[in-house]
């Protein structure tokens, strides 16, 4: 009889541990946050059926399946329940306090910027699509507010901009800038600008449909005094903008219109010790990024393409690296492969799925659109829209760069397609197409 019962249990235990789901995410089962929605990820086993907090969930053929639970501030419990197990899950949300600082204003006062790259802003804020450039080491700034962490950088009469206080030092006021001279030359496939003062200027750059427009401040001789550079643009372009004791180079260059005289850097996102998303089968999105990177290197190295890879193996490997290893190569095109998530919103089975594409300068646009276009079709997934964003790796001007989403990896469907073999290759040829129509264009 005592056997019997050992044998019934061993029975039932083992049918819990094959049909019970795998959760990926959460990790725990207590969790603080100020996030409004819990994502839960996972795969079901068999069989299964998956609720959660009595709601049915969807799983796909592969047992995939992805869920978010609206949060109320304090407690919450959330139940996971299958066929055959359940577990309680709980949440306590903190809301952060929005605190809106006031505007100081105060005398204007010159600050010299401390170090290369430093963003000039339309806004006190530290992220989205709010730089108007990249101001150089030691240039010249008249900051007369503060707002929070920021400065308020005066310009002109009609224009002011933001610089993070950490960014500059504050400095006695200093002799006005003398322009010295305007010079302009034309090449084959490039046209440089320069444009010469007694010392460094802050600038901004505005790319219009027909021409770039770099403008010059000279805030401290006068409220008027701005230096305005208007430079024709081709249809397909890059350029660069340098300072150097003053001198300000801008320069715009023609993309070719064949694969054989471009560089093409392809990065594989994430790496190494950074996974990147996790999918609902616990799949990593680095790995998939490498093989269609890898996919993506060998079609472009067919078609006759300098092809350079950020990484060719699991490693970590910096933004800053990868930026800096596309200038070095002086890239045509940077194309960034990843698959995508969901930040802090309501995931929806059939508004987050399929491929989309980044970018954030409008020399990249068009790519964008190529590519985006011809991925949806080679790999059969959804069109999720071009969109502008700022990742640090799309940001730089040198290069057409563009961040591809070839799928969303905690999508059910998707699942079924990221997993499957001919994905990479599909997506690889997608994007090949995508930058052969880019470039061809006239």
């Amino acid at each position: 009889m005592k056997r019997g019962l050992i044998l019934l249990l061993s029975f039932i235990l083992s049918m819990s541990t094959v049909f019970a789901y795998d959760l990926i995410w959460p990790k725990q089962k207590e969790t603080v946050t100020d996030k409004d929605y819990a994502l839960f990820v996972g795969r079901a086993r068999n069989a299964e059926s998956i609720v959660i907090n009595d709601k049915r969930i969807y799983t796909a053929p592969n047992g995939a399946f992805a869920h978010t639970v609206k949060l109320k501030n304090g407690n919450n419990r959330i139940v996971v329940r299958s066929n055959y197990s359940a577990q309680v899950y709980r949440f306590h949300k903190e809301n952060k306090p929005i605190i809106d600082e006031p505007l100081k204003e105060f005398e204007p006062k010159c600050a010299i910027v401390k170090t290369d790259e430093t963003p000039l802003r339309s806004t006190p804020e530290n992220y989205g699509m709010n730089r108007l450039s990249h101001l150089f080491k030691g240039t010249t700034v008249l900051v007369n507010g503060s707002k929070g962490k920021f400065y308020r950088v005066f310009l002109a009469k009609d224009k002011t901009a933001w610089i993070e206080q950490k960014d500059v030092c504050l400095a006695n006021n200093t002799t006005p800038a003398q322009f010295i001279t305007m010079d302009s030359k034309k090449f084959k496939n490039a046209s440089v600008q320069t444009v010469k003062f007694s010392k460094n200027l802050p600038y901004t750059i505005e790319d219009n449909e027909k021409e770039i427009i770099f403008r010059i401040y000279n805030p401290e001789l006068s409220e008027t005094s701005v230096y305005t550079v208007n430079i024709p643009k081709p249809e397909k372009y890059t350029y660069t903008t340098s300072l150097k004791d003053g001198t300000y180079t801008f320069k715009v260059n023609t993309i070719p219109t064949n694969i054989e005289n471009c560089t093409v850097v392809i990065d594989a996102g994430h790496g190494g010790s950074e996974k990147g998303a996790v999918g609902c089968l616990g799949d990593e999105e680095k790995n998939i990024n490498l093989r269609i990177s890898l996919e993506l290197a060998e079609k472009l190295r067919l078609l006759g393409a300098n092809v350079v890879m950020t990484r060719e193996c699991d490693g970590n490997m910096g933004l800053g690296e990868r930026v800096e290893l596309a200038k070095k190569n002086h890239a045509t095109i940077f194309v960034s492969i990843h698959l995508n998530s969901i930040g802090n919103t309501e995931f929806k089975l059939y508004k987050h799925r399929g491929t989309s594409v980044y970018y954030f300068n409008e020399n990249a646009k068009a790519l964008a659109e190529c590519v985006e276009k011809s991925v949806s079709k080679a790999a059969k997934t959804r069109r999720d829209g071009v969109r502008s964003a700022s990742f640090y790796v799309i940001r730089p001007t040198e290069y057409a760069g563009i961040l591809v989403e070839a799928a969303y990896m905690i999508n059910p469907h998707d699942s079924m397609m990221y997993t499957s073999e001919e994905f990479a290759s599909n997506v690889a040829s997608g994007i090949t197409n995508g930058i052969l129509n880019f470039i061809a264009k006239q």
